[in-house]
Formats: C-alpha cells, sequence, structure tokens
C-alpha cells in the first residue's frame, strides 16, 4: 500500500489511477495523517442467462429412488 501527499496525488493523479487498476491501494495523507483511500472497484457482475444447458443434462427418473445408505456411501466415497 503506497502512501502519499494530496499534492502529490493530484499531480499524479493519473500514474496512481494506473496503480489502482493494477490491483494496488494508494492512501492520501493531509500533513502525514490518512484521509483517504483509492482502492479499485470489484468488477461488475453480469446477470445469467437462464436456460444455457437445456437438453445437454440428463436426470434419471428414479434419480431419488436409492435408499440413504446408498446415496451417504456415494457421498462418503465408499464402494
Amino acid at each position: 500500500m503506497r502512501s502519499v501527499n494530496i499534492h502529490e496525488a493530484k499531480t499524479h493523479l493519473s500514474r496512481f489511477l494506473d496503480c489502482v487498476a493494477a490491483g494496488e491501494e494508494v492512501v492520501i495523507a493531509r500533513a502525514g495523517k490518512p484521509v483517504a483511500r483509492l482502492v479499485p472497484l470489484a468488477p461488475e457482475r453480469t446477470k445469467r442467462t437462464l436456460g444455457l444447458g437445456k437438453g445437454r443434462f440428463h436426470l434419471p427418473e428414479d434419480l431419488d429412488a436409492g435408499d440413504d445408505e446408498t446415496l451417504r456411501a456415494m457421498f462418503e466415497g465408499e464402494d
């Protein structure tokens, strides 16, 4: 984390924004005391499109027909 004074931040703002875009945090200080922190924004989340896997997967009709012991063995890796 880099700490800079206000004058340096105003003079070299674009340089510090490049550092922030690369993942670094920059603290801006006034008279040696931190007053602000520049941090990268989280990437925007895109909405998922429903139905992309339609027709690509098949669930057997008897999926839930197994007994509890068989299901437990399957999840715990037992034969």
